[in-house]
């Protein structure tokens, strides 16, 4: 590798190409993990606070706590390895399947049609997240539970903008 090549932002990243930001899921989309871990939690407690003067019952609770845990570990993993890179040419979606699988989808930025959003309700109000519809010829792209779509969607239309903007003099050249 020469002094002179620079580092790559992320993995498949080309020569020349710009990562403008990376986003992902809300941690809510995380939300039947954090159920898996307190309800074995809560279930192995209820024996312990009948029981209290049975100490060894006090070490259930600790197990319930670790089993939650494990649990939840494979939905947070879910959660951190799906993301969404946004770069000056292309979106790359990275959706983590399983612990050992993954599937990539890219859709050129000079592809996209339309972009919006929506948020649902009132716990997404509260809660910062929404859902982000991509449209394309081919289909949309549907990014539920996005983390603060509002700011996803001004980002991804100054994405989309600056890439036709580029696009546009190529094309002149094509016709001419």
């Amino acid at each position: 590798m020469s002094s002179t090549a620079s580092k790559l932002d992320f993995e498949g990243q080309r020569d020349g190409e710009e990562l403008l930001f990376i986003f992902r899921r809300h941690p809510i989309a995380m939300r039947k993990g954090y159920y898996l871990f307190l309800i074995p939690f809560v279930l192995s407690s209820i024996p312990a606070l009948i029981w209290q003067n049975n100490l060894e019952l006090f070490l259930l609770p600790i197990g319930g706590l670790v089993f939650g845990a494990m649990l939840f570990s494979y939905h947070f993993i879910m959660w951190y390895y799906t993301v969404y890179i946004v770069t000056d040419q292309r979106l790359r979606q990275i959706t983590q399947k399983g612990f050992f699988g993954k599937d990539v989808v890219e859709l050129r930025l000079s592809k996209i049609q339309n972009i919006s959003y929506n948020i649902p309700g009132f716990s997404g109000e509260m809660f910062g997240f929404g859902t982000i519809v991509i449209q394309t010829f081919v289909g949309d792209l549907v990014i539920h539970k996005v983390d603060h779509p509002d700011k996803i969607y001004n980002k991804l239309q100054d994405a989309v903008s600056a890439a036709m903007t580029e696009q546009e003099p190529y094309e002149e050249a094509i016709e001419g």
